[in-house]
């Protein structure tokens, strides 16, 4: 059957919307919890609202990917918007920190299923040639909201209600939904295959442990404390028994034969890497303009403008050169750039202008935005329609667990440069000043706070800051750089295009003998 443009865009909007609705959400909540706290009180469990959602996006990921190709895109792609939906309405109405949390979960689960679905069925629905033009698209919505969440979140947090950060994602995903529902068809052929329950099982509690000993290290518990050593040792040994049920089980969740294929394998460790040193950028540039020069939230968010455009200027990029030079070379260069971005933001100290900082972010976001739709599509490059939505949901995973990581581990080098510094420079003055402590250096970023401290104290504690957030930039050019080198195992693939009968090469259609996906004609 052959698909009206007019439904073919329809679907497309309908999949672009649970994009940006799914990928902001967790910066969306980040920019709020102050107000959150406020309001709902929990200061010492306010960590669970983020981990809850990390962790249960993160363990459904691939899961719903291997149901994808086992069942359909469509059914399991509405249930996690759905049950996304759901989530949404009832953080909105949490009463307490706890209740919060436990939604953040319900939303978590729907958000595993919306990223790598979506961009399975893009690369379904399009042909070869027009992969990296939506490819492109795709991945500038994703960066996007990664950069676009904190502003909305200040905004609506201070301008409407904390409330209202969960709310606006209905009439989004209602959109969504609809346009889904009434627009997009699949074909009911599918490979069908067991289902790893153990595979599920111990890959979802591996991620459960690992994610709470990074979260709650160094934060609530000891990095040595009984209850650390316990989810690490929890995490290895049902790590280790997921490993072990991959290579028995007839349809592993993650197959390890993929990864035998070397442009999927690099693809998925370069988006690990580039994750992991991409938030680096996104979390502490903020904090620098805040608490360094003396911004205010929305400024600091604000001065994120630039970053955005160059990461969308560059995922379209991306995609576009994708039909003209391999995966690997786009890579290479923009990997380049990327490097270049991290290592001219080491350079800033407390005389930095603001136009050097912008000039800096657009750099930076120049080199990471061609990663979002250049690996999205180079990672399912090499399968079929059996394989797509675990191929595409693996790579979602590993990029999520890269940043994940990052926060975690360049948290902890920015926070102990952090207190080191501030506790030398207490020192020098003969004592911390009343009412101020090393163990809280945030507590400057706050206007009302910074004009009741001293001058030469203020200027003490915002060279700490400066020297520590550099020192953590510093650090981050090691991904940046491994990613690079990772970019020359990917081989010379390049996105397939028509054959000289300008015809689509829809080599799955052929292995079927049947269209693959069809769409509803008005």
């Amino acid at each position: 059957m052959v698909a009206k443009e007019s439904n073919l865009g329809l679907v497309v909007i309908g999949l672009l919307l649970t994009i940006l609705m799914s990928s902001m959400d967790n910066t969306i909540v980040a920019t709020a919890m102050g107000t959150i706290v406020a309001d709902l009180g929990g200061l010492d469990k306010f960590v669970w609202v983020t981990s809850a959602y990390m962790v249960a996006e993160m363990a459904a990921m691939p899961i719903f990917g291997k149901l994808s190709d086992m069942y359909g895109r469509k059914r399991f792609f509405l249930f996690g918007l759905i049950l996304f939906l759901i989530g949404s309405i009832l953080c909105g109405t949490a009463q307490s920190i706890v209740q919060l949390s436990i939604y953040r979960a319900v939303q978590g689960i729907g958000g595993g299923a919306l990223m790598p679905i979506a961009f399975t069925i893009m690369f379904d629905v399009f042909p070869p040639e027009k992969r990296g033009k939506m490819g492109g698209l795709f991945g500038a919505v994703f960066g996007l909201s990664s950069i676009f969440g904190p502003l909305l979140g200040a905004y609506i947090t201070d301008y409407i209600s904390w409330h209202w950060i969960f709310y606006i994602n209905m009439p989004l995903g209602i959109a969504a939904l609809l346009l889904i529902v009434f627009s997009y068809r699949e074909s009911l052929v599918h490979a069908k295959q067991k289902i790893d329950w153990w595979g599920a099982f111990t890959l979802v509690g591996a991620i459960i442990c690992l994610m709470f000993a990074l979260e709650l290290g160094g934060n609530k518990y000891a990095w040595d404390s009984a209850a650390i050593i316990s989810l690490f040792s929890g995490f290895a040994v049902l790590f280790a028994g997921f490993l072990f049920a991959e290579t028995k089980a007839a349809d592993p969740i993650i197959s390890f034969q993929m990864f035998r294929k070397r442009l999927f394998a690099a693809s998925n460790i370069v988006g690990f890497l580039t994750g992991g040193a991409f938030i680096v950028a996104t979390i502490y540039i903020p904090i620098f303009i805040q608490g360094v020069m003396g911004g205010s939230a929305t400024n600091s968010g604000l001065l994120l403008l630039p970053m955005m455009l160059g990461t969308t200027v560059a995922a379209q990029m991306g995609g576009f050169l994708s039909s003209k030079m391999s995966y690997r070379n786009i890579m290479l260069i923009f990997g380049v750039i990327f490097i270049g971005g991290i290592f001219f933001l080491t350079t800033l100290t407390p005389e930095s202008t603001r136009t050097t900082v912008t000039l800096y972010m657009i750099v930076t976001g120049l080199g990471i935005g061609a990663s979002f739709s250049v690996l999205g599509m180079s990672a399912i490059h090499s399968f079929d329609a059996t394989q797509r939505g675990s191929a595409s949901s693996t790579m979602a995973f590993l990029r999520s667990l890269g940043m994940t990581i990052g926060i975690t581990v360049y948290g902890i080098i920015q926070r102990n440069g952090m207190t080191s510094k501030i506790n030398d420079a207490f020192a020098s003055m003969g004592g911390a000043p009343q009412g101020m402590t090393s163990d809280d250096p945030r507590a400057i970023l706050s206007e009302q706070a910074r004009a009741s401290i001293p001058g030469p104290v203020l200027d003490k504690i915002t060279s700490a800051l400066s020297s520590s957030i550099v020192q953590t930039f510093i650090w981050a050019l090691i991904p940046a750089v491994l990613a690079l080198l990772f970019t020359f195992m990917m081989g010379k693939e390049r996105m397939a295009l028509p054959g000289k009968s300008g015809k689509p090469d829809h080599s799955d259609a052929i292995k079927t003998g049947k269209p693959e996906i069809t769409l509803n004609e008005k």
